[in-house]
């Protein structure tokens, strides 16, 4: 896979566990299942992933469930972030050779505030680890978690050495296209958007994917409203993007991560739980939570 295919919408795929932490392959199984008629790639094992949460061992067998239920449908970029370069380059290596088509990180997590160069050296590493013209390596941008801020001019030095792709979710569409404007020389060069909440705004602005978390839940809608995109039916996708950000406000209303968990199971899916420091939710807050979908007609 060349970065430019990785495309459309692509869930940062929930990972599923049982109730005392195990990793549930059959959730994990359903919930591609419930996802792949409606999307274009897969982005699993980040945040909405539960990654950082996982062993390393674990976040490999994760990885490995997950190309073998999708079975080369959609193009399925791993994330392979870490707090340490030695291990973001181990898990890089275990996803060329497990079959994905490509790998993405967050900044290291738990050293805020790293220098330019510290922050160069370590993408420079995985880089030089496991890229190759159809194996992109994609910086995935998220100052709010890694508290380590993607740069134009850092992007840049990347793309001259290797980079091909960027996941942005800092929801700064000024930046945005200061990225874009960094990248410019570089042709084959994929930046895309890490949230649904700005879809339309990110897009017209030149986004090619949009990583979002919502279509773990509502993956029809997704589809919907890049197909309405795509068509020029900007009214309709306009409307789209009010019913997406109100389904946001419902999954904000506790940790998003468990509402979404049991959501999928509302809809149907045995979608597992999410995992310790994660508790499920609560019978009042999962009431609030499926009577204000219901007032959408969405449940």
């Amino acid at each position: 896979m060349k970065a430019k295919d990785f495309v459309g919408i692509i869930p940062p795929v929930l990972s599923s566990f049982t109730t005392d932490g195990k990793i549930y392959e059959k959730g994990m199984r359903e919930i591609i299942r419930f996802t792949l008629p409606h999307v274009d790639g897969y982005y699993p094992i980040g945040t909405y992933g539960c990654g950082p949460l996982m062993s390393i061992d674990e976040r490999k067998k994760a990885l490995e469930i997950i190309l073998d239920e999708v079975n080369g449908k959609v193009p399925v970029v791993a994330h392979v972030g870490t707090a340490d370069t030695l291990t973001t380059v181990e898990l890089a290596k275990h996803a060329k050779v497990a079959g994905a088509q490509g790998v993405g990180a967050i900044s290291p997590y738990y050293s805020p505030h790293l220098p330019e160069n510290s922050l160069f050296a370590h993408f420079a590493a995985l880089v030089d680890a496991v890229n190759e013209e159809d194996f992109p390596v994609y910086i995935y941008n998220n100052p709010h978690l890694s508290q380590n801020t993607i740069t134009p001019s850092l992007l840049k030095r990347l793309a001259a050495h290797g980079l091909r792709g960027l996941k942005d979710s800092s929801f700064d569409l000024v930046n945005f296209y200061f990225f874009q404007d960094a990248v410019k020389e570089y042709p084959d060069f994929n930046v895309i958007i890490g949230t649904e909440a700005i879809f339309v705004g990110a897009f017209d602005a030149g986004a090619t994917g949009c990583v979002c978390g919502m279509a773990n839940i509502y993956p029809e809608l997704l589809a919907d409203i890049y197909r309405a995109f795509a068509d020029g039916n900007r009214e309709e996708a306009q409307r789209l993007q009010r019913v997406i950000l109100a389904i946001r406000q419902i999954t904000k209303l506790g940790p998003t991560v468990p509402i979404m968990h049991a959501i999928l199971r509302a809809r149907g899916i045995d979608a597992g739980y999410s995992r310790s420091p994660y508790v499920d939710v609560d019978d009042r807050l999962l009431q609030k939570v499926l009577g204000s979908l219901k007032d959408l007609g969405l449940l």
